[in-house]
């Protein structure tokens, strides 16, 4: 084995660290691990259109840098608060990084991934299975995993592999079909459900507007609200077994992320709204603060103030928490109206893909295009690029620059050609 091969191999397990780690319920491993990769593939130039995209979430920081200094943090809160917020920051710049560094093997990489985690998901699912002897919904995802935005990515790359133009033999593609497919399905988390539909609207090229994409999306909007009839037609209950757990949520979900009204002292109702429960409390405490505060945040360290405990992620009580399920929200409580700002315009941004009439970057402008539609729902029910255990950074990051090296190489074959001509 060469030198040359050595590095590849290196670097293809670096990125594999950097995705599995975020599936540990560790966010000092998981940033560490991102930010030692950034040491480790430091590249001497980059983009003009890649600095846009580190830009916007970069204003966030210096935001809510600059408004805590007003505000006397916690030290300890203000230093958390920071590597929360640079989060998105290190996860474009890892994956941007380790795609240049080895861009020959790049959606391989990507691929290979997914079908370790994939397999990785189904021996702790049929452990858990085989060790509680239940096919519990509950139990089964509280030890295997209640998603992975990475997976689905996999699973619509798999899909369109021809448009991809992978090189891998079609056997292998359907039995990397079968296994990603059902460990992203055996999540049954709602939020992968809608990426996958999301992003396979998008790869369809249909959040451009022309006659066809009105037709398509207004057939989809019209058999997601009979899909919908039907499960409350159904009414599947809050305690029921199965896939009834599942479909109790989806039906609770137009209403869960919205509502104004919530009974804390229901259990019922504070448990199934409350994320709506939080964000009212978050505009509650920023206004009451004044106007500096509503325009640009409480700044790092600030905290958001329940009212009284609850029982978190991490095994304890908790009253005072840093950040909230909606990532709008938390970037309100550190920056204010201007960081909530910044962070829809990089959703902008991703969104406006420059044309290409080369086919792959085609298909990968279609992948950013539908990740921006979901950063928009992902931001209000997940925290989007800042939630602990999110990869979607380190994704836009790998797609970002492989775009870049296919563009650069078009650029060189056709200096190459006119030269040739000349």
């Amino acid at each position: 084995m060469n030198s040359n091969s050595r590095k590849d191999i290196f670097y293809q397990v670096l990125y594999f660290l950097c995705i599995a780690v975020s599936f540990i319920n560790n966010y000092e491993l998981a940033f560490s691990v991102w930010i030692i990769t950034v040491l480790l593939t430091l590249q001497r130039s980059y983009s003009v259109t890649f600095f846009k995209y580190i830009a916007c979430f970069t204003a966030i920081v210096l935001i809510a840098f600059i408004s805590g200094l007003f505000r006397d943090p916690n030290i300890y809160n203000a230093i958390r608060d920071l590597t929360y917020l640079l989060k998105p920051i290190v996860g474009i710049f890892a994956g941007y990084q380790l795609c240049k560094i080895n861009p020959q093997k790049a959606l391989k990489t990507l691929i290979y991934t997914g079908a370790i985690i994939s397999l990785i998901h189904l021996i702790i699912i049929i452990n858990t299975i085989v060790q509680f002897g239940t096919f519990d919904v509950n139990q089964i995802r509280m030890f295997s995993g209640y998603f992975s935005d990475y997976e689905v990515y996999i699973l619509v790359i798999l899909i369109y592999s021809k448009k991809f133009e992978l090189k891998i033999e079609r056997k292998r593609i359907i039995i990397l079909l079968v296994l990603v497919g059902l460990s992203s399905f055996l999540y049954l988390a709602r939020t992968n459900f809608i990426q996958f539909f999301i992003l396979i609207i998008g790869m369809e090229g249909y959040y451009a507007i022309t006659k066809k994409s009105i037709v398509a999306l207004s057939t989809i909007v019209i058999s997601l609200l009979f899909t919908y009839s039907a499960i409350l037609y159904i009414n599947p209950k809050r305690n029921g077994k199965g896939l009834e757990t599942l479909l109790y949520k989806i039906k609770i979900a137009p209403i869960e992320p919205f509502k104004t009204r919530i009974n804390k002292d229901d259990w019922k109702d504070f448990n199934d709204n409350y994320r709506s429960y939080e964000n009212i409390i978050a505009v509650k405490q920023v206004s009451n603060k004044g106007l500096g505060a509503v325009l640009f945040g409480e700044g790092l360290g600030a905290t958001l103030d329940l009212g009284r405990e609850v029982w978190s992620n991490d095994g304890e009580f908790v009253r005072y928490i840093p950040i909230v399920h909606n990532g709008y929200m938390t970037v309100f409580l550190k920056s204010g109206v201007l960081g909530v700002f910044f962070l829809l315009l990089f959703i902008v941004i991703l969104y406006r893909q420059q044309k290409s009439n080369d086919p792959l970057i085609k298909q990968i402008n279609y992948l950013l295009i539908g990740t921006s539609i979901f950063l928009v729902l992902s931001n209000w029910v997940f925290l989007g690029l800042y939630l602990k255990l999110d990869n979607k950074s380190i994704i836009i990051g790998y797609l970002l620059a492989l775009k870049y090296i296919i563009h650069k190489e078009n650029l060189r074959r056709n200096n190459e050609q006119k030269n040739c001509l000349v």
